[in-house]
């Protein structure tokens, strides 16, 4: 049976309020007498012993409940990214080259700006300017919850462009984690892992449709690329790129697929990752927000993202290059704009990337993170929900769905 848009909304702000609660658990972990356990519990081994040692990890061992989640389910994570994108670039919003145009130019904005004020915060310091992508990324499960808690305040083609921006800008964090976080390289578990993928997408191109073969390509290569050492969720980008879309079947394997785990990923694999990834002592003194890496992270999201979304969407705007989205003013693409500084998942998952085997920058990166999500989120809200909406036309009237809602199955 089809969603309605109703249900999609209920779920989106569902999905929303799960991860600001398991983010809160987090932090209320991390600051109490639960401390200790909570960091036990993070650090705690099981599953088999892997015959190989990826960065972090000595010699032939278990991985820690933090390392599964970050290396294991965050594959899934992207698997669904991988699978969304693909839909969307093929037939979906991103399918005609006039709809592209817009939001590539703003998240292309949307990653530069940020990442330079970064740069500029820390200084360009060595031990520090690594983190650059950190502020560069979208949470999109967490702006769309805000767009869903608006209602009628946010109008369905500024949720349409937030979630394009927000396909874009993740290619562009898939891209920079292949490229910059990428740890010393096995050749021969690489080249097995693009073999893989090379047999997945002959599948494909023969015909086989089971999708049992492409989750036990997808499971196999994982494993590899893990051992090659390019980040293993990487593993589900590949895999998504490979399953077939069956264009205009409602139940084709890439849609199948996509609505199977679209409710795993948003209601148990991004909260454990957010209750994973948000634990960090917050500072007694508030002055630690201003120390460099945190603030550069903080600026980055809060102001680099607002700058370079709608500076981007102005000019192009202006240069006659695209146009604004229909039935919206220009305080609402700006408060889009603002959303899209809503870090979150993705910048806490590449601040762990940029600093390894170095607790206290990881921890300055969180709060970073969070203080300039948190600012975004509420200047975001404030802009949108203060500005009076255009009266909507039937013809202005676009279906904007989620990143992560897959199109609707067909019973």
């Amino acid at each position: 049976m089809a969603k309605t848009p109703q249900d999609v909304a209920a779920q989106e702000k569902l999905a929303g309020i799960v991860l600001i609660v398991a983010a809160l658990a987090a932090l209320i972990a991390a600051n109490s007498p639960l401390a200790e356990l909570y960091e036990d519990l993070l650090k705690f081994k099981f599953g088999p012993v892997m015959p190989y040692s990826p960065p972090g990890y000595d010699g032939y061992t278990q991985f820690s409940v933090e390392y599964w989640v970050v290396d294991g389910l965050m594959a899934i994570f992207f698997l669904l990214v991988g699978l969304e994108v693909k839909r969307e670039w093929l037939e979906g919003r991103l399918a005609d080259s006039q709809a592209r145009r817009l939001p590539i130019i703003a998240a292309i904005g949307g990653m530069a700006v940020p990442a330079l004020i970064y740069a500029l915060v820390v200084g360009f310091d060595p031990s520090r300017i690594h983190g650059w992508a950190i502020p560069a990324a979208t949470d999109i499960a967490f702006a769309i919850g805000v767009l869903a808690i608006l209602g009628r305040y946010a109008p369905a083609s500024i949720k349409l462009l937030l979630v394009t921006i927000a396909i874009v800008d993740d290619v562009g964090a898939v891209i920079i984690i292949a490229l910059f976080y990428t740890a010393d390289l096995n050749t021969y578990a690489l080249g097995a892992a693009l073999a893989v993928t090379a047999i997945m997408a002959t599948m494909a191109l023969y015909g086989v449709r089971r999708l049992i073969w492409y989750l036990i390509g997808f499971f196999i290569l994982w494993l590899l690329v893990l051992a090659s050492g390019v980040h293993a969720t990487i593993a589900g980008v590949l895999a998504a790129l490979t399953v077939p879309i069956g264009r205009g079947e409602a139940k084709s394997p890439l849609r199948q697929l996509e609505h199977d785990i679209h409710p795993w990923v948003m209601f148990l694999i991004v909260p454990v990752f957010g209750f994973v990834a948000a634990g960090v002592e917050l500072p007694s003194n508030v002055d630690a927000l201003f120390e460099p890496l945190p603030l550069g992270v903080m600026l980055g999201l809060f102001l680099g993202k607002q700058l370079g979304v709608f500076g981007a969407i102005w000019a192009a705007c202006k240069l006659r290059l695209a146009a604004r989205p229909r039935g919206t003013r220009w305080a609402q693409v700006y408060g889009a704009a603002i959303l899209c500084g809503i870090g979150f998942t993705m910048s806490l998952f590449i601040g762990g990337l940029a600093f390894p085997g170095q607790p206290e920058l990881v921890d300055a990166a969180k709060i970073g993170t969070l203080a300039g999500s948190l600012l975004s989120a509420l200047v975001g809200y404030a802009v949108l929900r203060f500005t009076p909406p255009i009266p909507s036309r039937a013809d202005d009237i676009e279906r904007a769905g989620d990143m992560f809602d897959p199109e609707p199955m067909r019973e």
